[in-house]
């Protein structure tokens, strides 16, 4: 499965609503995966880079490896990482089971250099999951801590959902319940919105920076928390494993056999929600 990024913005409203994210553009944009570009190949840490680790055990047992490839702000970075973690995991564990990996991966880089070595990311950058570790880029230490735990739980579902999503898995979908998992909900955004917010978006809406990837991102998380609002989480997941794992048929098929109508019946459904004042 390709990497998975979040942006390196930190808290942005959407179209008015005081909403505090972090997209892992991971995403971490907290970030969705980027098809982009291949997969990084495992890549050593630079020679003259002096590496610190530690591993800490969370409440439900799994493992953290922390990793600082030097710099003065990533173990800062980590030990922030570290109190967060187990809510992450909380979080993750809540929406997906508890059948994922039990050791986690989570590297703080101290250069641009040194991200794109290990995850392929640029400036634009806060975090990404590839096979085996979360990297954190440079800027991620910027990032006030609502919107690290947001992009941290974001990551989090990306690595955990991993092995069970394919290398052609919809991206938006993807994103979308990497989000559900990761932001805090807040109220419909009312009819004025809802025509703008309804529409799925695309892989280029995904890729490009600014404003279009922050109103992709918004479309997919509103999405898949309308279908959970309207289905329940549990089918929720079921969509995201139809539709997202191995061997998956289109989107139409996987909507069909998980809701039980058709797509489009589906996305009306979608704006009607949309345009209620909660």
């Amino acid at each position: 499965m390709p990497r998975s990024i979040t942006s390196a913005g930190t808290e942005r409203p959407f179209l008015g609503l005081l909403l505090i994210v972090e997209l892992i553009v991971a995403v971490m944009l907290v970030g969705r995966p980027d098809t982009s570009a291949p997969e990084p190949a495992p890549v050593s840490p630079p020679a003259a880079t002096a590496v610190a680790s530690r591993t800490e055990t969370m409440s439900d047992g799994r493992t953290v490896e922390l990793m600082s490839l030097g710099g003065p702000t990533t173990q800062p970075l980590l030990d922030r990482v570290s109190g967060a973690m187990d809510d992450a995991v909380r979080a993750v564990t809540g929406f997906w089971g508890p059948d994922w990996r039990r050791d986690i991966v989570v590297v703080a880089t101290a250069s641009d250099e040194q991200f794109r070595a290990l995850a392929g990311g640029g400036s634009d950058i806060a975090a990404a999951t590839t096979d085996g570790r979360i990297v954190f880029a440079p800027g991620a230490a910027a990032m006030s801590d609502a919107a690290l735990r947001i992009v941290l739980r974001h990551e989090l579902f990306h690595y955990a959902a991993r092995a069970d999503t394919a290398a052609d898995a919809l991206r938006w979908l993807t994103e979308g319940v990497a989000d559900f998992v990761a932001r805090p909900a807040t109220p419909l955004p009312g009819q004025a919105q809802a025509a703008e917010i309804a529409v799925l978006p695309s892989d280029a809406d995904l890729d490009t920076a600014g404003s279009t990837r922050t109103l992709a991102y918004d479309r997919a998380w509103w999405f898949t928390r309308f279908v959970a609002d309207r289905y329940g989480t549990s089918t929720l997941r079921r969509l995201y494993v139809r539709a997202c794992g191995p061997g998956h048929p289109g989107v139409e098929a996987a909507v069909s056999e998980t809701l039980g109508t058709d797509l489009d019946e589906v996305l009306v459904a979608w704006r009607r929600w949309l345009s209620q004042i909660a």
